[in-house]
């Protein structure tokens, strides 16, 4: 999950300020969501009652006009419910949220994570699982593997899911498991997860040691096999070397703005920008690392949007919610589970500073499954063109997918 203070809000320039008249024809639409972000700047667990309360008050949500035609990617993320046992069927209610979500493609984490020994069964168990889910609900999912499967995905109003990786450890010491993966439909691999491994640093190492002969090595592998490299949870070394030694663009696809809340899971300006001059695109997540300390809302996510588009520039920013797409149930079984997550996180020396068990891994005022049609009127509202929009909500990944994995 993971210079200035966390507060900071860049003012829009003078190409994105709201038109005075568009302004006051949404207003009233999205007085809900102006309430409830000025609460959440404030948001601490005694206010969740009355969030909860103003929420169930408050007048329908603003939504963008343009949402039904744009291609939706979330960079990080996947069908199902919070609270769901591991390997359940996806139920009624989570196929039900796929389909309000408006989603056209996830990257959905196929990998274990920080443990070489059990890694590899995990990996192939839990593509065995996914491979279940889209033969059970042919009209609601699909494996995508290539740029044309993303477009008949979008096409066929089914969620196309992406293998992703978000750890290098099921491939071992062996980079020949590169193409075994790949031939599984694996086609986003992330480095490191926090921690060291045989590849390079994660961003919770001190040493902050940057990439391994080995991890140069793979770097090549997976540009000669056309796979998206990820740099997610790396290290600031492992990402800027990786960015530097890949021969084509890769990704960040979940992170914030360091700049905004200094936590090592958020990327420093000097990496966004040597990503976006590799033609490369950074997913802001819906994550607590948008905040140094306190639950964050929409307002701190549009802050890291708008740094990223200032540092990045508009065509290198997308969405990458690490989170479940069905929105959560925030009662005392999420509460007491998020802390037992929290606990075992610690306890396996992979849990990043800013995770705590009263902050939670949600923003309450985009708690629906179709937060990202809420936040793209959000972002509306505050003035950026309906062209930006639909690069942030997924054409600026769609794009980078297409890019990474088109043949050499």
């Amino acid at each position: 999950m993971p210079k200035k203070t966390d507060r900071h809000r860049p003012e829009p320039t003078s190409h994105t300020e709201p038109d005075l008249a568009k302004a006051k024809a949404v207003s009233i639409a999205c007085g809900r969501r102006r309430f409830l972000i000025g609460l959440g700047a404030l948001a601490s667990a005694p206010l969740w009652p009355a969030l909860r309360s103003a929420e169930a008050k408050a007048p329908a949500a603003a939504h963008w006009p343009g949402y039904a035609d744009a291609m939706v990617i979330d960079a990080l993320g996947g069908p199902g419910e919070y609270a769901a046992e591991p390997y359940a069927a996806l139920s009624d209610k989570a196929l039900a949220d796929v389909r309000a979500s408006g989603l056209s493609a996830v990257n959905v984490t196929v990998s274990g994570v920080g443990s070489y020994a059990k890694n590899p069964d995990e990996t192939i168990r839990n593509i065995a699982y996914w491979n279940a889910q889209i033969a059970a609900h042919p009209d609601r999912l699909m494996l995508v593997r290539t740029a044309e499967q993303l477009a008949l995905a979008k096409a066929s109003g089914r969620l196309g899911l992406i293998y992703g990786f978000q750890d290098a450890t099921p491939i071992g010491e062996d980079l020949d498991q590169v193409e075994r993966f790949d031939q599984f439909g694996v086609r986003v691999f992330q480095l490191t997860y926090n921690r060291r491994n045989l590849v390079g640093d994660g961003c919770l190492e001190p040493g902050n040691a940057g990439l391994s002969r080995f991890g140069y090595a793979l770097v090549e592998k997976l540009n000669e096999q056309r796979l998206l490299i990820d740099l997610a949870h790396g290290g600031e070394r492992t990402t800027r070397e990786a960015i530097a030694r890949s021969n084509g663009p890769v990704a960040i696809s979940h992170t914030g703005c360091a700049a905004l809340a200094a936590l090592p899971r958020n990327k420093t300006d000097t990496e966004l920008r040597e990503l976006a001059a590799k033609g490369g695109v950074a997913g802001i997540y819906l994550m607590p690392f948008l905040r140094i300390k306190g639950q964050p809302t929409a307002d701190d996510l549009i802050a890291h949007i708008e740094h990223a588009i200032n540092v990045c520039g508009e065509d290198h920013v997308g969405i990458g919610s690490d989170g479940t797409l069905s929105p959560i149930d925030f009662n005392d079984e999420f509460r007491r589970k998020h802390a037992a997550d929290v606990a075992d996180r610690r306890a396996r020396g992979i849990s990043a500073p800013g995770e705590e068990p009263d902050v939670y891994t949600f923003l309450p005022d985009l708690n629906s499954a179709d937060r990202l049609d809420t936040l793209a009127g959000l972002l509306a509202r505050r003035g950026h063109s309906d062209a930006r929009i639909a690069k942030i909500l997924g054409g600026n990944f769609a794009r980078l997918f297409a890019t990474a994995w088109s043949p050499a």
